[in-house]
């Protein structure tokens, strides 16, 4: 069988992947926001843009709200401080921050699909809300107890 090397673009052209490289299969997007809240949050927490680089906790209530822009990143972010939140990629906690988020134990569910909790904001669940008032957002699919890949959804009214 051909050796098959992946195309790449390098320097603005199109070529072969030069020897000696390799492709990432994951990217991670961290973005900068002040908290806020009036108080921390905290990694993994589900977070909307409530102005410019600022964020609040979301809320499934509110379609407002729910428009989710990332998780926070950081172990926490005190109010009216600067962190990080993550957009994309796959986010990391031990299984006690995810038990503080998700009502778990243990840490997150493998292949089990986490929503935003319509009854703590900011908060995580493996359950759907199916309340014609809530609105259901996709946060991503846990790939392990600690991991969960962000595949962040637009809410859909319920």
């Amino acid at each position: 069988m051909a050796t098959r090397v992946p195309l790449v673009i390098v320097n603005g052209r199109v070529s072969q992947l030069p020897a000696g490289d390799t492709i990432s299969g994951v990217a991670t997007t961290l973005k900068s926001v002040t908290n806020d809240n009036g108080s921390p949050i905290v990694i993994g927490e589900a977070v909307y843009a409530s102005a410019a680089d600022h964020v609040n906790l979301a809320d499934g209530t509110n379609v407002d709200k729910s428009e989710i822009v990332g998780l926070v990143a950081d172990v926490s972010i005190s109010a009216s401080s600067v962190g990080n939140i993550q957009t994309s990629g796959i986010l990391t906690a031990t299984t006690g921050q995810w038990d503080a988020i998700a009502g778990t134990t243990g840490g997150l569910t493998v292949g089990s699909v986490y929503y935003l909790d319509v009854t703590t904001p900011g908060h995580l669940t493996s359950t759907p809300p199916l309340t014609l008032t809530d609105w259901l957002v996709r946060i991503g699919r846990a790939l392990s107890t600690t991991e969960l890949e962000l595949g962040i959804e637009p809410p859909i009214g319920l």
